[in-house]
């Protein structure tokens, strides 16, 4: 009776739709991939990585990524300011999953 148990589900209470709200978004994923490969990296470095994205965009994404404490944003204070990002712990324990992404893409992707 497989039916009578998704009556009382709710894919919103699941640990995976929480994972997919941190990481949803055309470039969150690629900003996090970016950062395990390349940390730290400055703002322009992210943008010039990433191709067509808006300033807005990108700040609006980082921003976010920081708000759940998956990235740390550290300012220098000189002139002109510098601001680089890196993965917090909290990030790096997502990179297993994302790297387990990776792994199964290059497994899987057509040969050219």
């Amino acid at each position: 009776m497989i039916g009578n148990y998704i009556e009382n589900a709710n894919f919103e209470d699941t640990g995976f739709s929480y994972t997919l709200s941190l990481i949803s978004g055309k470039y969150k994923m690629v900003i996090l991939y970016c950062l395990m490969e390349y940390e730290p990296v400055r703002f322009n470095e992210m943008r010039r990585y990433l191709g067509n994205v808006s300033d807005k965009t990108l700040s609006a994404h980082l921003k976010e990524l920081e708000a759940d404490r998956l990235i740390h944003r550290e300012v220098y204070p000189q002139i002109p300011p510098k601001v680089e990002y890196r993965l917090t712990e909290r990030g790096q324990s997502l990179m297993k999953v994302l790297d387990q992404l990776c792994v199964w893409g290059e497994e899987n992707k057509p040969k050219s």
